[in-house]
């Protein structure tokens, strides 16, 4: 993985990915050179049998502010529907390449996260935020609906009402609101984040990294299927866990009354 990102910084330690969007500045404000590099970077990470956690976070004082808005402010013309399209074409391979990382992958979050920033995070499998998070569907206050699968995800964590209530007042709830509302999976000081978030991401890192990629298709392979077709999914699913190195060892370490020492294959 190259090192010269100009708005994201990636850093690996223990097989710990870290990516860090970088443009503290304007609080990390999506532009289309720092959502390429994104994309750049978790589809290598996709293919990185080393890398067996990742978690993505924000520099300075935010996760993200959301689009940079100075695209929308120039003036319309007869192109701009096929510009948005293409630049949601860019948002879209981002979260699916988040969703489909063979790896867990955590969002820490900080300071504020909105709009499509918040939808990025949303696109992780697990959330922390600080005490100091301000959430917010903003994309109301601008005359905009949720992108970047904002409408998928809100409906699946919350139920339709909650999240349409998000979507229509576009009002910012704290950390400690969306914990209680199942909008992210833990609410901690600020002081403790990157600590919370580190020792989450080495005990992930250190487990069965393969189970942990069928778990993520199994889920959401299940999430529109009524329960027949689960039930089949499970033994198709089970079959290749079961298959694997670390469930052997995790069988052996459990007979052997030790801990297992997983090599995420």
């Amino acid at each position: 993985m190259r090192s010269d990102f100009q708005h994201v910084l990636a850093q690996r330690e223990a097989g710990v990915l870290t990516i860090t969007m970088n443009r503290p500045a304007v609080l990390n404000a999506f532009n289309d050179l720092m959502v390429q590099e994104l994309i750049e970077i978790v589809e290598v990470a996709a293919r990185d049998e080393e890398i067996r956690c990742v978690v993505l976070t924000g520099a300075g004082r935010a996760f993200g502010s959301g689009q940079d808005l100075s695209l929308f402010a120039q003036e319309r013309t007869a192109e701009s529907s096929q510009v948005a399209q293409e630049h949601l074409h860019a948002y879209h391979r981002l979260v699916v390449g988040l969703q489909q990382l063979p790896q867990p992958v955590i969002a820490a979050i900080h300071g504020v996260a909105t709009g499509i920033s918040l939808n990025i995070a949303l696109a992780c499998d697990l959330r922390i935020a600080a005490d100091d998070a301000r959430l917010s569907e903003a994309f109301a206050r601008i005359g905009l609906v949720p992108d970047g699968g904002g409408a998928y995800f809100l409906t699946r964590l919350l139920g339709s009402a909650k999240a349409l209530e998000l979507a229509l007042l576009a009002e910012e709830i704290n950390g400690v609101e969306a914990e209680r509302i199942g909008l992210v999976n833990k609410c901690v000081p600020l002081s403790e984040l990157e600590e919370t978030v580190a020792t989450l991401a080495r005990r992930l890192a250190n487990g069965p990294t393969r189970t942990y990629g069928l778990i993520k298709q199994l889920f959401h392979a299940s999430q529109d299927k009524d329960l027949a077709v689960v039930l089949q999914l499970e033994g198709e699913f089970q079959s290749k866990a079961i298959n694997t190195a670390d469930h052997r060892e995790g069988v052996q370490a459990f007979m052997q009354k030790r801990p297992p020492k997983y090599i995420g294959k």
